[in-house]
């Protein structure tokens, strides 16, 4: 079954979502530990979701594409869930990410 561009849009958009909404579930996972294990985290995120709308022209601030990932603002978010970073977590990241 050939999948067209609409179906394959909307299929995108709903994995998109369900990493959204199991990232804001997962509050004990820390940025810090997402990029160092995967390479990227919530903030990438939303700067390409930032990156996206630019693209196409819709307006949308840094704070507003935040907001869309973590389900709050940033700064309420980090206040809430975000530990200090351990030095090692600073170190494997320095190592693992030097353009970050």
């Amino acid at each position: 079954m050939a999948i067209d561009d609409k179906i394959q849009t909307e299929l995108e958009a709903a994995a998109f979502r369900r990493l959204v909404d199991h990232l804001r579930g997962r509050t004990d996972v820390q940025n810090i530990d997402l990029m160092n294990l995967a390479g990227f985290c919530r903030n990438c995120l939303s700067n390409w979701l930032k990156d996206a709308a630019d693209a196409k022209g819709v307006a949308m601030t840094k704070d507003e594409s935040r907001e869309a990932i973590y389900g709050m603002p940033y700064e309420t978010w980090k206040s809430l869930h975000q530990a200090e970073a351990k030095p090692e977590q600073i170190e494997a990241m320095k190592k693992a990410h030097s353009g970050h």
